[in-house]
């Protein structure tokens, strides 16, 4: 079972910055990759980067490209997301993915919110 921990969500204005971290824990963490998803309300949850843990191939939704930045600590099981150049339109609860032989973790989400 592997445990997954966000942190680093926040208010932000428009313009500002934040960095998400995800924690991964457990005896049977060999991911494949990991990820963000977000989901605002009244919407369903849309992809937003993965990152492949071996060799740390980047995927990015295209409303993110140039803005967001995926990467991941091998050492510490931990992946995460630099968002630059935050718009209102980013204002979502984060949730990190990871996946596995054997399916995928998400976490609890932590919400970013973006003032304008």
């Amino acid at each position: 079972q592997v445990q997954l921990v966000e942190s680093g969500g926040g208010l932000v204005q428009a313009g500002g910055s934040l960095r998400l971290s995800c924690a991964a824990s457990g005896r049977t963490f060999s991911p494949y990759a990991m990820g963000w998803f977000r989901q605002a309300p009244g919407n369903e949850r849309e992809f937003v980067a993965r990152i492949t843990w071996s060799a740390g191939t980047t995927m990015y939704a295209d409303s993110v490209k140039g803005r967001f930045s995926i990467s991941r600590d091998n050492a510490k099981n931990t992946v995460y997301l630099q968002m630059n150049s935050l718009k209102p339109e980013d204002t979502a609860v984060y949730y990190c993915n990871l996946v596995q032989a054997g399916g995928s973790t998400t976490g609890q989400g932590t919400q970013v919110t973006v003032s304008s």
